[in-house]
């Protein structure tokens, strides 16, 4: 297995909008990022993923992109940016940016001219297509934006024609297979890593190229169902053949020029489905976040779970790379999905810290699980953002449900779980902001912030920075192989890392309730030295308790 820097390294992920507003207008900035690089740093992460900074309308958040080269004004300056990847360098981090391909604002001005004629230079620049023959859209693909309410087509009265958006209209999609779009891509992404950014999350990236010929979805009873006719259909366009293809040129036009880190997002794909993408031979991209765990819509079960991640650390061991996380700025938080946010909220969060760094992959940090942040529990549809938790609401009132009902619903998965401010303080805005920030502060601020994390050494945030410090002194962490074992318990996680000669296990018990083992004979856990445990004490009978977790060096 060859050793690389963004293997070893942790990801501390950053939704710059929410992070800290230095210029008092409620929203997040690259000056408050720059404000808190030592808190990083003392952290210990490697690197920063700052989720989309570049000009927007902000229909999605940023992933409606205006202009790839500039900086949204909301946001700070190309001078405030480069201050930020100076300083962060400086400490010895990296800087990586969220980089969104599939489609652009329909501000961009790649867009404007495109929609001019038929005969622009920049037509081919994005999918368009002639109305069928009734003048409705050329297939029946539902946009994912909301929910199969919208058709993925709509109409240009100037031109006479179609042009796609799998997103909201105001996203048109690229047409990757025009030659002079590709051309313009890699210009602009070698022009991002002249400037010295260390690599990019690559947004939606298995779905660059659509299928041929555009067709009908052939699922017309999947769900949603809905009275407009169009289906959600999220394979059409995932995984298509011809994506490896452009991933290869890709890689040879822009990302082996550089030693950056890749990390695609990357749904509808399976263990099996990714190698192409990762191994190291295929030369597309180094590492994918997968949906199985932490962007499935439903929660699952332990016994599942540990079948993920062994099918995972098989792709591995086969010469590709993994990604552990179980929240991101897509994602509820953590401690409220997997673990307890009221009684066990301490020991949860730091079980839940202690398993995500002790699998086998890079592991990434989304901004608030080092203190333990979780769940808001908004009771109002106004108090949300995000589009898809409004949509899905909207939906659910057509079809009968009570307001009341369809919150209780949308609750536990809505995105706007993680993009309420950080929390760095009690004070009236968490520390935020000094006025109204733009989304609600967390009610429970007040005693879940920054500030009270770093005065409690038994807090979840040392947690954090004592696995992090382990795993920069323990290459096992990163390159040890892994072995699931005590599989006999439903309800307890537990495997072995082994590398160069240093061998641990590690046992987590996932449950609110005690549960008791027997630890694995042939192990050598007779001599086994406890090297992190989640509770103060330990009752070596082998009796875990709630949400307890151990990781223990058992080398002869």
């Amino acid at each position: 297995m060859n050793k690389t820097w963004w293997k070893e390294a942790v990801v501390y992920q950053i939704y710059p909008k929410s992070f800290q507003d230095t210029n008092h207008d409620g929203i997040g900035d690259l000056r408050g990022i720059i404000q808190h690089l030592d808190y990083i740093h003392d952290l210990g992460a490697d690197v920063i993923w700052l989720n989309p900074i570049y000009a927007s309308p902000q229909v999605d958040n940023g992933y409606d992109i205006s202009d790839y080269q500039s900086i949204n004004p909301a946001f700070g300056t190309m001078e405030d940016f480069k201050e930020l990847l100076a300083e962060a360098h400086n400490r010895g981090m990296r800087v990586i940016l969220d980089m969104v391909l599939n489609h652009t604002s329909d501000q961009h001005k790649w867009f404007q001219e495109s929609r001019k004629s038929k005969e622009n230079p920049y037509r081919d620049y994005y999918v368009w297509r002639p109305a069928k023959a009734d003048g409705s859209e050329p297939n029946n693909w539902g946009n994912y934006f909301y929910e199969g309410r919208g058709s993925a087509w709509e109409w240009e009265e100037a031109t006479q024609e179609y042009y796609l958006h799998n997103y909201s209209k105001h996203m048109p999609d690229l047409n990757w297979d025009c030659r002079e779009l590709r051309e313009d891509i890699y210009s602009m992404l070698n022009w991002w890593c002249d400037l010295g950014i260390d690599g990019f999350r690559l947004d939606a990236i298995n779905r660059l190229q659509k299928p041929q010929g555009l067709p009908d979805s052939p699922r017309p009873c999947a769900p949603p169902v809905n009275p407009y006719g169009y289906i959600v259909d999220r394979e059409m366009c995932a995984n298509q053949p011809g994506i490896h293809e452009l991933l290869k040129e890709l890689n040879a036009k822009v990302f082996s020029r550089h030693d950056i880190m890749t990390v695609g997002e990357t749904g509808n794909l399976t263990s099996v489905s990714a190698m192409p993408y990762i191994h190291e031979d295929s030369h597309e991209i180094n590492m994918v976040f997968h949906f199985e765990i932490a962007k499935n819509a439903r929660l699952v079960s332990v016994p599942e779970y540990k079948d993920i991640q062994k099918r995972w650390a098989e792709v591995i061991r086969k010469g590709g790379w993994g990604t552990q996380y179980l929240t991101n700025h897509d994602s509820p938080r953590q401690i409220s999905r997997f673990g307890n946010d009221t009684e066990f909220r301490v020991e949860s969060g730091k079980m839940l810290a202690m398993l995500t760094h002790t699998q086998p992959g890079t592991v990434f940090v989304y901004q608030g699980e080092e203190i333990g942040m979780v769940n808001v529990y908004f009771t109002d549809i106004m108090d949300y953002d995000e589009r898809y938790t409004v949509g899905k609401y909207n939906t659910m009132m057509e079809q009968g449900v009570t307001p009341e009902e369809a919150l209780d619903k949308l609750r536990m998965m809505s995105r706007d779980n993680v993009r309420t401010p950080m929390q760095w303080d009690q004070s009236v805005y968490a520390g935020f902001s000094l006025v109204k920030p733009w989304m609600k502060v967390n009610p429970n601020h007040t005693y879940i912030n920054v500030e009270k994390a770093l005065e409690d050494p038994a807090s979840i945030w040392y947690t954090y920075k004592a696995l992090i410090a382990l795993r920069k002194e323990h290459p096992v962490m990163v390159y040890g192989d892994y072995q699931p074992v005590m599989e006999e318990y439903q309800n307890v996680v537990a495997y072995t890392r082994e590398y160069a000669g240093e061998k641990w296990l590690m046992v987590f018990n996932v449950q609110p309730f005690m549960q008791t083992v027997e630890f694995p004979a042939g192990l050598n856990v007779e001599r086994r030295r406890l090297l992190m445990g989640n509770y103060a004490s330990i009752d070596e009978a082998a009796r875990l308790k709630p949400y307890e977790g151990r990781i223990y060096c058992i080398s002869e």
